[in-house]
C-alpha cells in the first residue's frame, strides 16, 4: 500500500495502541523491530518511533539508523522516540528528579503550529517515563510543556521531525488522536483509505489464495472475535470450513447449549464438542496462573487435534488471535516488547499436530473486530457481546481448579452478568465478570457464624482493552446484585467491587 505508515517498535507496551490509533484513522500501519528497518521505505509516507522500558543513556539502548529516514520522511518519536531523538542530535536527557507516571495537563501549547492545531492549554496528556528531556538540541523548537516537564512536545528545524515526551495513543490522553491526525494527515499527507470494507475486501482475497481448496477448522468461542473470523473464512472458502465449538467446562453458565443455539441460521457449519472433563481433569490441583493457561492451551489444541482426524483433508487451523492477545504474549514482530501473560491462541502449534495455523484477525484491535464484523452484517448481540477470555473460569478462580468452584462462580457470574442486562448497563460496559478469591471470610447469617467464599465484582470501560477505567456503577445495582449473590449462591458470604484501572492492574486477576 502507497499510503502506509511505520511504526518502529522499541519494546513499548503501548506499541500496538499507536498501530490502533493510526487505524482508527483509516491509515494503514505496519509495526517493526527498531533493529529490522525495512529497506525498502517507499510504500511509507511516515515513520512513528515507539516508546521503551529502556533508557537512552544505557549502553545497551536500543539505537536505529534513521539515515534514510530523518529528514527524508516525516518522523514522530513517542516517548523514547522523542528522548532518543533528543539525545543524539545535541540535547540532553537525565533521570527524572519526580515520578512522571499518569495523567498530566499542557500548561503551554504552541496551538498556531500545524502539530498542534486543536490542542489547547489544560490538555490532559498521559507520562509515562523515568527519564526526561532536560534540554533541547539547538536546531530544535519547544512546542508543548505541563507542569512538570518542559520539554513536552518539539520540532527540529528545516525537516519534519517531531518529538513528544507523552503518549497520544493511550486513552488518557484526550487529544491524543488529534495529535496524530495533525501529523499524519495534514503534515505527512497520508490519505485515509483503510476502513472496514477495504479489509473485508483484501483478507477475503488473501485467504482465497492462501487456503485453495484446502479444509480449515475454526476453533469458536461465542464471541465476536472468534465469529468474525468464522464470517471471514466463510466468504472466502464456504463449505470447506468446519467451525467447532468446545466445552472446555469453564465457560458461563449454560453458554454451551446457548451459544450453539445463537449460531443456528449463520450458514456455519457449526459442530459442538463436550469436552468439559477432559480440561477439568487436566488442571486438577493446579493453581499457577501460567500453568493453568499453558494446561488450557495444551488440552484445547489436543481436542482440535481429535476433531481434526474426523475432518477428511483438513489442512489449517484458523483462530480468532487479535492483538492484544500477541503483544500480552509475545512481542508480534520480534521486537523487544516483555511479556505480560501467555495466551491459549498464541504460540503456534505443537510438532505432532499437521495443521497450519492461519489467524485472519491477528493484526486488529477488537474495536477494528467489530467495525469489520459489522461491515459484514453480523448480528448487534453477537457484535456486542463482551470480551471472554479464552481459558475462561479458570484464570477468574484464583487458586486450583474444582467442579464446585467453577459451579460456584457460574452462579456468581450469572447473576452479576444478567443484572447488567436487567438494568441496561450491560452495553455501557467493555467487559465484566466475577472473581472467586482463594480467602474465606467471617461472616453472619441466621444469627449464626459462617466462614465462607469471598467473590469480586469487575467491570471496565476501554476501547481496546489495553488500557480500561473501572465503571462507576449504581450503589443500587451494586447492592442488589450483593444481596442476591450472598442469598442464592451457597457458600459465598462476601461481595467485594475492583476499582482497578489498567495499567497499573490488568482486566483479569490472572
Amino acid at each position: 500500500m502507497d499510503n502506509n505508515v511505520l511504526i518502529l517498535d522499541f519494546g513499548s507496551q503501548y506499541t500496538q495502541l499507536i498501530a490502533r490509533r493510526v487505524r482508527e484513522l483509516n491509515i494503514f500501519c505496519e509495526i517493526k523491530p527498531y533493529n529490522k528497518v525495512p529497506s525498502d521505505l517507499d510504500s511509507y509516507k511516515a515513520v512513528i518511533l515507539s516508546g521503551s522500558p529502556f533508557s537512552v543513556r544505557a549502553e545497551d539502548a536500543p539505537h536505529p539508523d534513521l539515515s534514510n529516514i530523518r529528514g527524508k520522511k516525516p518522523l514522530l518519536g513517542v516517548c523514547y522516540g522523542a528522548q532518543y531523538l533528543a539525545h543524539f542530535s545535541g540535547g540532553s536527557v537525565e533521570k527524572s528528579n519526580t515520578r512522571e507516571y499518569g495523567r498530566a495537563n499542557l500548561s503551554s501549547v504552541e496551538s498556531e503550529h500545524s502539530f498542534l492545531k486543536g490542542i489547547t492549554i489544560g490538555s490532559q496528556v498521559w507520562m509515562s517515563h523515568a527519564d526526561t528531556i532536560k534540554k533541547l538540541p539547538e536546531n530544535a523548537k519547544l512546542l508543548a510543556s505541563t507542569h512538570d516537564v518542559e520539554n513536552a512536545a518539539f520540532k527540529f528545524d528545516g525537516e519534519e521531525t517531531y518529538g513528544i515526551q507523552f503518549h497520544p495513543e493511550v486513552y488518557h490522553s484526550t487529544d491524543g488522536k488529534q495529535v496524530l491526525e495533525n501529523f499524519l494527515v495534514h503534515i505527512a499527507g497520508v490519505a485515509q483509505t483503510w476502513t472496514p470494507d477495504a479489509f473485508v475486501d483484501a483478507t477475503v482475497n488473501n485467504l482465497k489464495e492462501k487456503i485453495g481448496n484446502d479444509k480449515v477448522i475454526l476453533g469458536l468461542s461465542g464471541g465476536v472475535d472468534s465469529t468474525v473470523a468464522a464470517v471471514l473464512l466463510h466468504k472466502a472458502i464456504g463449505k470447506n470450513l468446519h467451525c467447532i465449538f468446545v466445552n472446555n467446562g469453564l465457560l458461563r453458565k449454560n453458554e454451551f447449549e446457548d451459544v450453539l443455539k445463537q449460531y443456528e441460521g449463520m450458514g456455519l457449519n457449526v459442530k459442538g464438542v463436550d469436552a468439559s472433563a477432559r480440561f477439568l481433569d487436566a488442571l486438577a490441583g493446579e493453581s499457577d496462573p501460567e500453568a493453568k493457561r499453558k494446561i488450557i492451551g495444551r488440552v484445547f489444541i489436543e481436542v482440535f487435534d481429535d476433531e481434526s482426524h474426523l475432518v477428511e483433508d483438513a489442512k489449517w487451523l484458523a483462530q480468532g488471535t487479535i492483538y492484544p492477545d500477541v503483544i500480552e504474549s509475545v512481542s508480534a514482530t520480534g521486537g523487544p516488547s516483555a511479556t505480560i501473560k501467555s495466551h491459549h491462541n498464541v504460540g503456534g502449534l505443537p510438532d505432532f499436530m499437521k495443521l497450519k495455523v492461519v489467524e485472519p484477525l491477528r493484526m486488529l484491535f477488537k474495536d477494528e473486530v467489530r467495525r469489520v464484523g459489522k461491515s459484514m452484517e453480523v448480528g448487534d448481540e453477537r457484535l456486542g457481546r463482551h470480551p471472554f477470555p479464552g481459558p475462561g473460569l479458570a484464570i477468574r478462580i484464583l487458586g486450583d481448579i474444582t467442579r464446585e468452584k467453577v459451579a460456584i462462580l457460574q452462579e456468581v457470574d450469572h447473576i452479576f452478568i444478567q443484572g447488567l442486562r436487567d438494568w441496561g448497563l450491560y452495553d455501557k460496559v467493555w467487559q465484566a465478570g466475577a472473581m472467586l478469591l482463594p480467602v474465606n471470610s467471617v461472616g453472619v447469617m441466621g444469627d449464626e457464624r459462617t466462614y465462607e467464599k469471598c467473590v469480586a465484582l469487575r467491570a471496565v470501560e476501554s476501547t481496546d482493552g489495553m488500557t480500561a477505567d473501572w465503571v462507576n456503577l449504581p450503589y443500587e445495582f451494586l447492592q442488589k446484585t450483593s444481596n442476591d449473590i450472598i442469598n442464592k449462591v451457597p457458600g459465598v458470604n462476601r461481595v467485594v467491587y475492583d476499582i482497578s484501572s489498567k495499567p497499573p492492574a490488568t482486566i483479569e486477576w490472572e
